[in-house]
């Protein structure tokens, strides 16, 4: 009985070429809550605290009971989920709005459906945050982070190389292919309610991080704590997801990187 319902979702989402536009008082709330988000997430950036010295005394002294090297990991562990949630949440934000206009009109969807989808695909990214904060971590114990939260040249260089083969390997195709394609999407992914959202978003979840995970690795040659890269990364992204020539972006910018990374061990 599942799959014949499964079945019957995919064919009505695949009978919708071209979903009705939120009414304006909908689309509002959705855009201004995505920019929100995105906003505070922006605004914790400015001002994050990176150790437990640094943080107001009032919050300090809640956060006593643990040791400051627990402390300090936090820190870090929240600079890269906030970071991730600034950085892709708009590069997500039309998945999200073609989520929202195929379900308004689905009995099995409710108002809050969006924000399902919304919260998983965050969900991923924050795990995503995690295993960034270990290899941190690890680059800092392995004395190959400096102060400046950046890699010495040979790593850098390494790092921009991957990231440059990557750009241009079929699996980044893929995984951007189906970050560009909200309908196509929900075509081939759609699941019923709110579960079904949240199961979606995972899965786009899981794309997304697929598509961005060497450009994210960039941040380690630039500086993890320099916001002007951050965000210029934060637009890149956005380009290659939401414009028509996103691909050939992501593949001029392979050829970029691979170059860079020469460059760099060469000049080292």
């Amino acid at each position: 009985m599942a799959s014949v319902d499964l079945s019957a979702d995919r064919r009505h989402i695949s009978e919708v070429t071209s979903p009705p536009p939120l009414p304006l008082r909908d689309r509002a709330t959705l855009w201004g809550e995505i920019v929100g988000v995105s906003v505070i997430s922006w605004l914790y950036l400015l001002r994050m605290p990176m150790s437990a010295g640094a943080l107001p005394a009032v919050v300090a002294s809640w956060l006593s009971v643990f040791p400051p090297a627990a402390v300090d990991l936090w820190l870090v562990f929240m600079m890269w989920a906030v970071m991730m949630v600034a950085m892709m949440l708009p590069s997500a934000s039309p998945m999200i709005a073609m989520y929202a206009r195929i379900a308004r009109d689905r009995a099995d969807a409710s108002g809050y459906s969006a924000w399902f989808f919304a919260g998983a695909y965050l969900v991923v990214w924050t795990l995503f945050s995690l295993a960034a904060t270990v290899g941190q971590l690890a680059l800092q114990q392995s004395a190959l982070l400096r102060g400046d939260l950046t890699t010495p040249p040979l790593i850098g260089a390494v790092i921009l190389a991957v990231a440059g083969v990557f750009q241009l390997t079929p699996l980044k195709n893929a995984c951007l292919s189906n970050c560009r394609s909200p309908l196509g999407f929900f075509m081939t992914e759609w699941r019923s309610g709110n579960g079904g959202a949240f199961r979606m978003g995972l899965k786009h979840g899981v794309l997304c991080v697929g598509c961005c995970w060497a450009l994210m690795a960039l941040l380690f040659v630039m500086g993890v704590m320099n916001l002007v890269w951050v965000a210029a990364l934060t637009a890149f992204v956005l380009i290659e997801k939401a414009t028509p020539f996103g691909p050939m972006v992501a593949r001029a910018s392979g050829i970029v990187m691979i170059v860079a990374g020469v460059l760099l061990a060469w000049h080292r």
